[in-house]
């Protein structure tokens, strides 16, 4: 069912519903999950969003770009707060049909001159357009739209600036024989004696909306006396709930120079992610993206804590509710890759996933990683992924080594390398150029590896991140079984591998996408990174 239709069958039901004002696609979403049937586009607040006045200051496109992204948000239909329809009858029914474009149920204009002004803030009783100008509008745009369930909605200022109940009454009938929908009746006044007066004279059966902004202390059960009203607008509350708390967050973030005494008070960022649908997307990343066939990975999580001394294994530290290897195991199996083999050390019972294969390393307090990747590989029978167990990355990391890996097949080995020494990894690799381009150069290779740091005079040493690819599995393995592993570090391993005549070639990366879990701060960074 289309949303026009959702809409239609709300207005011809036989009692009344509440519409909830939104201004953008997230508050659409969050409008939805609470439970109301239908959104209000507010002109005010979508205005008030942008940091501009609801003086007709934004132009309809610019309203569309942002129904838009209201309307794609959610499942629910949207009135819009069509202002005057942002001119003269031509370009209210241009409104018509760019609304019905993009899906949008319905659309309510006010009876007043083009440009307006905020009803809460006219006082000029000659803001009103002149009723038959006002009826052709409505015609055009009822003779306009495709959709027989899209509806217009004329809406009546007369009580705003003090015309009277009589003058919106001639005003509400002409407009309906002209074709509206509805009629929303509009009042500044703090109680419903405006409201009570146009209903006991307007003696017509058609739908009416009410906006109860100024008159909110008048209970509903009061307004819906009258079954004729049909929608209650709650219009702006939403946006005006933002300016209060960000006030709020601001100021006291400002005071403390902290983030940390607002972190309890807000939304974490997970709820941020679930909101933007984020798991929707991972589903969508598994079955539309590459699959990468005949491929393993090994994560490397067998050390101790290090500084972060939190009395368990790096890798099942949490980031935004979840464990740095649960974070690996979701980017491996978004890329369809299911061969996971997780090497365990220190708390190793501690350590458990789901399909995947884990291997004890009973020396990891006197070994690195060099001797873990030993224990794992020789089951290994096809090229491989290795991760660090406490290193935390952007996923299109794993995809840009993984499309390197089958576009340059003599490459032995690929690793991700970042140009700044935060890993602290007691070693640094010297390239064959210096890098220029993050990311773009495909001919950088390692030409030697030291665990003595010198002065990088060239501006070609680069550090290991924790991630690389095994292209060539069989000479890797074979590296391997000819060195003394307990006694390896990957240091020695790598700079082996070249003294053997192996290509290590290097993709860059900014150590804005890739992340070393050493110190309280790195996970504090990851979380940014997500």
């Amino acid at each position: 069912m289309d949303k026009a239709k959702k809409f239609r069958q709300l207005l011809n039901a036989d009692r009344h519903f509440f519409l909830m004002e939104a201004h953008d696609g997230l508050s659409a979403k969050i409008v939805e999950e609470t439970g109301f049937p239908a959104i209000w586009a507010s002109g005010l607040s979508i205005t008030a969003s942008l940091g501009v006045r609801d003086n007709n200051e934004i132009s309809y496109t610019q309203l569309l770009d942002v129904l838009e992204y209201m309307n794609d948000a959610c499942d629910l239909p949207i009135l819009v707060d069509g202002d005057t329809g942002y001119g003269n009858f031509n370009n209210a029914c241009r409104l018509v049909q760019k609304l019905e474009q993009i899906g949008i149920a319905a659309v309510c204009i006010e009876d007043k001159k083009f440009p307006k002004t905020n009803s809460f803030l006219e006082t000029k009783l000659d803001a009103l357009a002149d009723p038959l100008e006002f009826a052709g509008k409505i015609r055009a745009m009822k003779a306009t739209q495709k959709n027989p369930d899209f509806v217009v909605i004329a809406r009546l200022e007369s009580l705003i600036v003090g015309a009277g109940v009589e003058d919106a009454v001639n005003r509400a009938k002409m407009y309906l024989s002209a074709g509206a929908d509805a009629i929303l009746v509009h009042s500044k006044r703090p109680n419903s004696k405006d409201i009570d007066d146009f209903l006991a004279a307007f003696d017509r059966n058609v739908p009416i909306f009410l906006v109860p902004t100024k008159y909110y202390t008048v209970p509903v059960s009061h307004l819906t006396r009258d079954k004729r009203v049909r929608g209650i607008i709650w219009a702006n509350h939403n946006v005006r709930a933002c300016v209060t708390v960000m006030q709020e967050i601001s100021k006291k973030i400002y005071n403390d120079c902290s983030i940390a005494n607002v972190e309890g008070e807000i939304a974490p960022v997970t709820e941020i992610f679930r909101l933007q649908k984020n798991e929707e997307y991972l589903e969508m990343e598994k079955k539309y993206l590459p699959e990468y066939s005949n491929l393993s990975a090994v994560i490397l999580a067998a050390g101790g804590p290090g500084p972060l001394d939190f009395e368990k294994p790096k890798s099942l530290l949490k980031i935004n509710g979840k464990s740095i290897l649960e974070h690996q195991l979701d980017a491996l199996r978004s890329v369809r890759l299911s061969n996971i083999t997780v090497v365990r050390g220190y708390k190793r019972d501690e350590i458990q996933a789901k399909d995947v294969k884990l291997i004890d390393n009973p020396k990891w307090k006197d070994t690195n990683a060099a001797y873990s990747l030993s224990l794992a590989v020789p089951d290994v029978k096809e090229p491989y992924l290795v991760l660090y167990g406490d290193v935390f990355f952007k996923r299109y990391l794993l995809r840009s080594i993984l499309d390197y890996a089958s576009e340059h097949p003599s490459s032995d080995m690929i690793l991700v390398c970042v140009k700044e020494d935060y890993i602290k990894g007691g070693y640094y690799l010297r390239l064959n150029k210096r890098p220029d381009v993050f990311g773009d150069d495909d001919e950088l290779t390692v030409i030697d590896v030291r665990r003595e740091r010198e002065a990088d005079k060239d501006g070609d040493v680069v550090y290991f991140s924790g991630l690389m690819m095994v292209n060539n599995h069989l000479a890797v393995q074979q590296l391997l079984e000819e060195e003394d592993c307990e006694n390896l570090h990957i240091s020695d391993f790598m700079g082996h591998a070249v003294d053997k005549g192996m290509k290590l070639s290097v993709i860059m990366s900014s150590k804005e996408a890739i992340v070393d879990i050493n110190l309280l701060n790195d996970l504090m960074k990851a979380g940014e990174l997500l």
